[in-house]
């Protein structure tokens, strides 16, 4: 009888542990943070001539619970500059990160820019991608002798 009361309240004991471990699941988190969600990580500039306009526009929302305030934004490359509003950015509120590509820069583009925040997901890579091809030369008119000859009779 002792042995059957015992394992009576061992088992009573461990049925009350795992309810009490899935309602705590179950119960939502309540965190007040931000987080950062983009429209789009990649944008690709595709085939672009030299000296074409290379600044594009990364939209993000502050999808978080309190105010988004992006700390950093570094490229991986100096011909890549991008620009980030300093001000706190409010839950539910649209900014833009603004990126510079040099488009002087004949070549393929594949470059990284780090966003840097106090939101939960505190470190967004966004990428650019292309091709920049060289500007064509534009010819001189050629003029022979004959032509000119003509033009002065």
């Amino acid at each position: 009888m002792k042995k059957l009361l015992s394992l009576l309240i061992v088992m009573a004991f461990v049925f009350s542990a795992a309810a009490q471990d899935s309602g705590a699941e179950k119960a939502p988190k309540k965190v007040k943070e931000p987080e950062i969600t983009f429209e789009s990580l990649v944008h690709d500039y595709g085939n672009i001539m030299q000296g074409d306009n290379g600044t594009c526009e990364f939209v993000f929302k502050n999808t978080g619970k309190a105010d988004l305030l992006l700390t950093n934004c570094r490229s991986s490359c100096g011909c890549t500059v991008p620009e980030w509003p300093k001000d706190p950015i409010p839950p539910g509120k649209k900014a833009t990160i603004k990126v510079k590509y040099n488009t002087q820069r004949v070549g393929a583009i594949n470059k990284s820019i780090t966003v840097e925040s106090n939101a939960v997901n505190n470190r967004v890579v966004l990428n650019i991608k292309g091709n920049v091809a060289a500007k064509p030369v534009e010819a001189a008119p050629t003029t022979n002798d004959s032509s000119l000859k003509e033009a002065n009779q």
